[in-house]
């Protein structure tokens, strides 16, 4: 197909196509009789795909989709390797904090961590983020909501293997990191909208509003004129 077509079909405007093919992003398409009639195929459709999701979904910088492209494109690079580059950069690095309470949460994130087993990389970004949301609840809360922990990271660790299940499950090592990117960010918004709904569920149940059902009159006595 021409690039029109591979537009037309994938969506992405002309300008952005060439854009791409510019930062090396797309492969160039094969060359006919000359450059501007290029001819390109589903393995062109199937990078941008790739590419509008690490974009748009991800958030990722140009810098950053290259860097996820040749690790894909690399085949000694392990797929553990390009899954956590991929989800890294989706995340926004967060500065250590060094005081008392940052102390405490990350003693208390490293204890969950070793009692569960996890293998982890050295500091990673969400250990950043996980101790930062546990330091807020300590300061807000005290320990009324720190101790919740131990019961997500139990949840966290089962919705990690499904996660994993449906990634490993796909063959095309494209559409393997596009689904654990979109599967990443928009679950993660998936579960905050599931928790609300559940949370007004179990609330119904422990806390069952009063009857707004207004009683029936009793029937009239035959007796009685």
């Amino acid at each position: 197909m021409r690039m029109a077509e591979l537009s037309r079909v994938t969506g992405v405007p002309v300008a952005t196509i060439k854009y791409y093919l510019r930062e090396g992003l797309l492969p160039r398409g094969e060359v006919t009789t000359s450059p501007n009639q290029a001819r390109y195929g589903q393995e062109h459709v199937r990078r941008l795909a790739l590419v509008r999701s690490l974009v748009e979904v991800g958030g990722l910088s140009i810098a950053a989709v290259r860097a996820v492209l040749a690790a894909i494109d690399d085949p000694a690079v392990p797929l553990h390797d390009t899954l956590g580059l991929t989800i890294d950069a989706a995340d926004a690095p967060a500065p250590a904090v060094d005081d008392p309470l940052h102390a405490a949460a990350a003693a208390r994130l490293d204890a969950i961590v070793a009692e569960r087993g996890w293998r982890l990389s050295p500091d990673p970004l969400a250990r950043r983020a996980a101790i930062d949301v546990l330091a807020t609840m300590q300061r807000v809360t005290g320990d009324r909501l720190t101790g919740l922990a131990d019961v997500y990271a139990e949840a966290a660790e089962r919705i990690a293997e499904a996660d994993l299940d449906t990634v490993t499950a796909v063959e095309d090592p494209e559409t393997r990191v596009e689904t654990a990117l979109v599967g990443t960010v928009l679950g993660e918004r998936l579960l905050a909208a599931l928790r609300r709904l559940a949370q007004e569920h179990v609330s119904a149940q422990r806390f069952p509003p009063p009857s707004r059902e207004t009683p029936c009159p009793p029937p009239p006595d035959p007796s009685r004129p």
